[in-house]
Formats: structure tokens, C-alpha cells, sequence
């Protein structure tokens, strides 16, 4: 059903990286597989009635409001696509309206569970690892996908930066503290060597077989670390990220700045920050005004 040439275009034309195209592959076989249990086994014969039905199976599967949007995002996209090269005459996704979602604020760790997060004790390689990499994802805001993706060539130690190519190839230049610095440093000049065990590998971290650090690798060692320093908060490697941005706002960073640093093209995705930095003001004059009551 066209499948193939329609990842091959958006790949192409919108620079996906290779999760967002998986994602869309995985969604969009779904799609097509249920029409053709259905009796549906060509394109032409899809209605706007097939696609309700579809996304009423989706909600029998108790997918999450969020989940269900990307599929009609990628149904919608797909349709289009066949519009463009004559495949279809008429758009059955029109009318397809996206679930409404409940906006949640991201969840953010207070300055003193990032304290013990990073409190970790160093004894093997894979603790200096450990250690820089969290170290690191703090002190910039990388997304995870950004952090296992690094080189070594990615960190400037002269220039205390690390260059990120973020999601569409954008790069930018994030400046790093001398405490990151210095544990990234350190991983690379006395650990990253001992754990190559054999392999060629140009990216930064390394697993403990010496290959490419994971998200999911990262993700462990970021729950194994928050169960024995009894953190907690539920979170998960993007909470870093949310945390570094709060945590400058409530510094007193510009908006702007830390639109720049996170790389968000559109500085409407960075203002959640506020809400979150309101809410803990609205909190704290709560407790110590001495008239809020």
C-alpha cells in the first residue's frame, strides 16, 4: 500500500531521524494490518467510516490520548501522501478529528534528588560512565536521543561545549560546566579507551560490551542509580532535561536563552517552563506569606 515510498518521501523531506521513522512504520502497519483483517486490502477502498472504527479499536486497546493523536497524525500524513502521487482522489482522514488530551506539566526533580542522583560512588569504568553521562545530560539539556547519538569529537574540552545535532540535522553549541566537564573528561581520557574491549566505536558512551550506549541502556542505569539513592519521584531520562530548564528559569535565565539551549524551534514549547516555575512560586507564597491564609 505504498508503505515503503511514503517513509522513503517524509525521511527525505522532513530529515527523520531513524526512531521517528520506526514510529510511523510501526503506527502505519498497525493501520494496514487492521484493514486487511478487516477485508480492506487496498487503499482506494478505505472510508472515513474504516478510519472511526480504527481509531475505536485503539481506544478498546486503551491506548493513551497522546498515542491515539500520533496514529491519526500518521494516517493523516499517509493519505496526503497518496493524494500527492494520484494514488487517491479523495481524502477519507479529512474529518478525522484527534482525541482531546489532558495537558500534564512535566515532572521536574528538586535540586536536591539531582544532588543524590549524581552522588555516585566511583569505583569501576562503568561508575565513571555513569557519572559523566548524567552529569552531562544535566548540565545541557540533551534529549536522550541526543546523548547517546554523541561522538567524542562532540565535546570541545578547550572551548567547555558539546555540539548536538538535534532532530532535522539543526546543530547547536551548548556550553558546559566545569563540573561536567571535568567528569567528561575524565571518562574519556582514563575509561572510555578500557571499555572499547576490541571495537571500533566513534560514539562517546559505550555499554558494558563496548558498543554504543542504548536509550534503553541509559534508561536502566538511571533507575538502577534512583532505586539505591531512594529517590522517589517517578521519572524517566527526559525528566533531566525538564529539570535543567526549570532549574535555569528559576535561576532567573531568559526564556529565550533556554529556548536556544533545549533547542525548541517554536518558544511556545519552552513556556510550559513557566507554569511549572509558577507553580512553585504560587506554593512557596502559600506557605511563608504570612496573609496568604
Amino acid at each position: 500500500m505504498y508503505l515503503n515510498d511514503f517513509l522513503d518521501s517524509l525521511t527525505i523531506e522532513r530529515k527523520l531521524s531513524v526512531n521517528t521513522r520506526k514510529s510511523y512504520e510501526n503506527d502505519l502497519n498497525k493501520y494496514i494490518s487492521y484493514m486487511k483483517k478487516n477485508g480492506i486490502t487496498s487503499v482506494h477502498e478505505i472510508e472515513e467510516e474504516d478510519i472511526e472504527k480504527y481509531i475505536k479499536y485503539l481506544k478498546n486497546e486503551n491506548m493513551s490520548p497522546k498515542t491515539i493523536s500520533h496514529n491519526i497524525t500518521c494516517i493523516k500524513e499517509y493519505h496526503k501522501y497518496l493524494i500527492k502521487i494520484n494514488v487517491l482522489k479523495k481524502d477519507s482522514s479529512e474529518n478525522i478529528l484527534s482525541p482531546k488530551q489532558k495537558k500534564t506539566l512535566p515532572k521536574v526533580l528538586t535540586i536536591s534528588e539531582i544532588d543524590k542522583l549524581l552522588d555516585i560512588q566511583l569505583i569501576t569504568p562503568f561508575d565513571y560512565r555513569n557519572k559523566a553521562m548524567i552529569e552531562l545530560m544535566y548540565a545541557s539539556g540533551l534529549r536522550v536521543s541526543e546523548l547517546i547519538n554523541l561522538e567524542i569529537n562532540d565535546i570541545n574540552i578547550n572551548n567547555a561545549t558539546v555540539r548536538c545535532v538535534a532532530k532535522g540535522n539543526k546543530e547547536r553549541i551548548i556550553p558546559l560546566g566545569d563540573i561536567s566537564l571535568k567528569y567528561v573528561e575524565l571518562y574519556i581520557k582514563e575509561y572510555r579507551n578500557s571499555m572499547l574491549k576490541g571495537y571500533h566505536c566513534d560514539k562517546l558512551f559505550l555499554n558494558n560490551h563496548g558498543k554504543a550506549m542504548t536509550r534503553q541502556g541509559f534508561f536502566k542505569i538511571l533507575k538502577k542509580i534512583a532505586i539505591e539513592k531512594d529517590i522517589k519521584t517517578d521519572f524517566s531520562p527526559h525528566t533531566l532535561r525538564h529539570s535543567f530548564a526549570t532549574h535555569l528559569l528559576e535561576y532567573g535565565a531568559d526564556l529565550r536563552s533556554i529556548q536556544e539551549l533545549l533547542g525548541h524551534s517554536d518558544i511556545s514549547t519552552t513556556q510550559v517552563y513557566t507554569h511549572i516555575s509558577n507553580n512553585k512560586i504560587r506554593k512557596e507564597y502559600d506557605e511563608y506569606h504570612p496573609r496568604s491564609k
